[in-house]
């Protein structure tokens, strides 16, 4: 008695893979990389930065020598430096600064961080023209509150009124007649001067502008179409500052 086995049978090849149609390529839905830390870090430094201008015009105010020497320090600093530079620094700061590192000052770190991603583009453009703008900013709202006249602040204080009440309501609503306007230039200035984050390839107006008029050829036409969006919000805040300048003028003019 002879045992046999059963003949093997044939298995079908897999099938090879399918290459997708080029054609179908457009259908493919694309997602862009997001980046929800580094807006999450623009949001803090904007924040932050809103705080220390808030205090950077009443330090140079200040009877201490130190808060005084650190606010003429930063507005000559930043006034001196070109802006062009301060953004290129701010962009490159991982080529100075390999690590962040925090801890005991002069002693142990607890914790470091590499700076490589740290500051993008945008985090960049927000820090070098709020810092920059800020040592102007203070000079301007220094100016308008040296414009109220003191014999206010003494007659105040003679009346028992506190400090914190003295500035919010009756040296700020008179000093706010003396900065609107050259705040609102301020602001202007610094709408039209974000063109010069450009160097950086951020997508604002004009980097759009020269990216659209590059593929065309049609510099003049799409510069012109820049320059009436460029119009058309200055105007706007224009008319803001119109209507902010007419609140407080309420009892000083008729």
């Amino acid at each position: 008695m002879s045992l046999t086995s059963d003949p093997p049978v044939d298995k079908a090849p897999p099938p090879p893979p399918t290459v997708a149609d080029p054609e179908d390529y457009g259908t493919l839905k694309v997602v862009p990389v997001r980046h929800p830390w580094r807006w999450a870090a623009v949001a803090a430094t904007a924040v932050l930065l809103a705080q220390f201008v808030h205090g950077l015009a009443f330090m140079r105010l200040s009877a201490s020598p130190l808060l005084k020497s650190v606010a003429f320090a930063y507005i000559w600093a930043f006034r001196s430096i070109p802006l062009i530079v301060q953004l290129l620094f701010w962009f490159n700061l991982a080529y100075l600064y390999k690590e962040l590192q925090f801890g005991i000052p002069f002693g142990p770190g607890f914790f470091s961080f590499d700076t490589m991603g740290l500051v993008g583009a945008m985090s960049a453009a927000v820090l070098g023209l709020a810092l920059h703008q800020a040592a102007y900013a203070a000079e301007i709202v220094r100016g308008g509150v040296l414009a109220v006249d003191s014999g206010q602040l003494e007659a105040a204080a003679a009346l028992g009124i506190p400090k914190l009440r003295q500035a919010r309501r009756i040296v700020l609503p008179q000093a706010m007649r003396s900065i609107l306007p050259n705040a609102a230039n301020e602001v202007i200035s610094l709408f039209k001067g974000t063109s010069i984050v450009s160097v950086m390839a951020i997508g604002e107006l004009f980097h759009q502008v020269q990216v659209i008029y590059g593929r065309n050829g049609r510099v003049v036409p799409l510069l012109m179409v820049a320059t009436a969006w460029y119009i058309l919000l200055t105007t706007a805040l224009s008319v803001l500052q119109h209507y902010v300048e007419r609140h407080y003028a309420k009892g000083a003019a008729r």
